[in-house]
């Protein structure tokens, strides 16, 4: 018999309870008497926050159903949300009044980092549901900018039954909005003998050929695909994370609380001279060295876009958070925007803002009321490509997980394509700064004084090659890689 852990005396959580029999397939039917308002499934990256994570796991079991509150490190959430889906249309095919309004009220809760949040909006996405659930996120990563971005704070809203229970309330009157899904597409030449393994993010897998007419499936070349949501990003700011997420890997014990964490990166920072980085970075690693760059302002329509030489860092946005919750692109101005022929940013237009930084002090000007970093572009699709240089590596960085990536030694390329498919649903809640073209009250004036230092585009044609069709992770990776 179906055990409520959370109590029927108490009301407000009823709200949220699954019973066991929507859950579980082999579960004898007990129908209750109450239909939930807010039905929610819940996600815990266990080995995330450091204590927090699996403090988090246990409040949430002893307050709702535990079948309805999975640890990440045991269950994949591809299979968990499979088999509820198929429990709920078995069903609804036998008659059950009480299954489909859990699937038109579902909820699903991600507590973890970036990551964490990235891999199951991967895993919803791929299930191509008629009615996908919308998300939200707790805070427990590092820089946490998928959750600030649609008001659920930088930190960790509290592990304790209260905080909890505070927390399912906000999910239950949360709004839903739609954002855009990014796939990234790249293909390079890899030499198997004597070669290191690749340190790809989990977010991005091998694939076979795109197509049967891809032109570009060469002998040797290979094609791997991912995606994200809030940011794509390469240069210096990419490779901080990767020494930050390297050393946590090397030394986990350093790494067991948010503040800690926080610390580390802000030291890795100033090593790594971000700050004074016209004399430690060699100017063969600058942005326009590196790749040239493509951009989709209209629809199959490819220009070439021009990078001042000094920069260093370059963004990819989808989002308004980047580094712990700043807004990299800012708010430019009405004579900006009319020059430019850009819109206000938005999460489901399907635009990215192209931003790029010299070095940590422009990047320190985002503290400033009005600032930002140097606009670049507004675009549908992008496009990296890379070849022989005077480096043989770069760093790049995806929703909070970076890896360092080879470049050409040779007569190769390495190529990588950004294009938009699809969208997702988030939960937002309070003063979010994530906008909706949908949302009337979203345009903010803004004073026509404001000055740039953006550069004009060159146009050239290019050839597109193709978009990833999911975001399935390859099997085997281990939780410890995501954050």
């Amino acid at each position: 018999q179906e055990k409520n852990t959370c109590g029927s005396e108490d009301g407000g959580l009823r709200d949220f309870w699954i019973p066991d029999y929507i859950l579980l397939s082999e579960s004898r039917v007990k129908k209750p008497s109450h239909i939930p308002a807010s039905p929610v499934i819940v996600f815990v990256n266990s080995r995330s926050g450091g204590q927090l994570g699996g403090e988090l796991l246990v409040s949430y079991r002893s307050l709702l159903n535990k079948n309805q509150v999975f640890d990440l490190s045991d269950n994949a959430p591809n299979k968990v949300l499979h088999q509820l889906y198929c429990n709920i249309e078995k069903l609804k095919c036998g008659g059950d009044s009480l299954a489909p309004e859990i699937q038109r009220r579902l909820r699903i809760i991600v507590a973890g980092g970036d990551g964490t949040a990235g891999w199951i909006l991967g895993v919803i996405s791929d299930l191509n549901l008629a009615q996908p659930p919308p998300v939200a996120t707790v805070p427990l990563g590092t820089g946490n900018n998928l959750p600030f971005a649609f008001g659920w704070g930088k930190k960790n809203p509290g592990t304790d039954l209260k905080s909890v229970k505070m927390f399912l309330d906000q999910v239950r009157h949360a709004k839903e909005m739609k954002v855009d899904s990014w796939h990234v597409l790249m293909r390079m030449k890899v030499r198997r003998e004597g070669v290191p393994p690749l340190e790809l993010p989990h977010a991005l897998h091998e694939v076979h050929r795109v197509s049967q007419s891809d032109a570009l499936d060469e002998e040797g070349y290979r094609t791997f695909r991912g995606g994200f949501w809030n940011y794509f990003s390469m240069g210096m700011d990419a490779q901080v994370s990767y020494g930050f997420h390297k050393e946590r890997k090397q030394h986990p014990e350093k790494f067991k609380n948010q503040a800690a964490n926080q610390s580390a990166y802000a030291k890795l920072t100033l090593s790594q001279g971000w700050f004074w980085a016209s004399l430690s970075h060699p100017s063969s690693s600058n942005i326009a060295q590196l790749a040239k760059i493509w951009i989709m302002r209209k629809q199959g329509h490819w220009e070439v876009l021009s990078v001042p030489p000094t920069i260093r860092s370059i963004i990819c946005l989808n989002l308004p958070s980047f580094s712990g919750g700043l807004n990299p692109w800012g708010v430019p101005s009405r004579r900006r925007l009319r020059v430019k022929e850009w819109t206000h940013p938005y999460v489901d237009d399907g635009f990215l803002e192209v931003v790029g930084f010299r070095n940590a002090w422009h990047g320190a000007v985002l503290y400033a009321p009005s600032g930002h970093g140097t606009r670049l572009a507004q675009a549908r699709g992008i496009r990296f490509e890379f070849h022989k240089g005077a480096t043989d590596h770069t760093f790049m960085r995806m929703d909070g997980e970076p890896w360092k990536q080879p470049l050409p030694k040779d007569n190769d390329t390495v190529t990588i394509e950004i294009s938009c498919s699809g969208q997702v649903k988030m939960l937002a809640t309070g003063n979010y700064p994530s906008k909706s073209v949908n949302d009337p009250s979203t345009p903010r004036m803004t004073k026509d004084n404001e000055h740039d230092s953006d550069e004009e585009e060159v146009i050239e044609e290019s050839k597109k090659f193709g978009a990833a069709s999911g975001f399935q992770l390859p099997e085997g990776f281990h939780i410890s890689q995501v954050s």
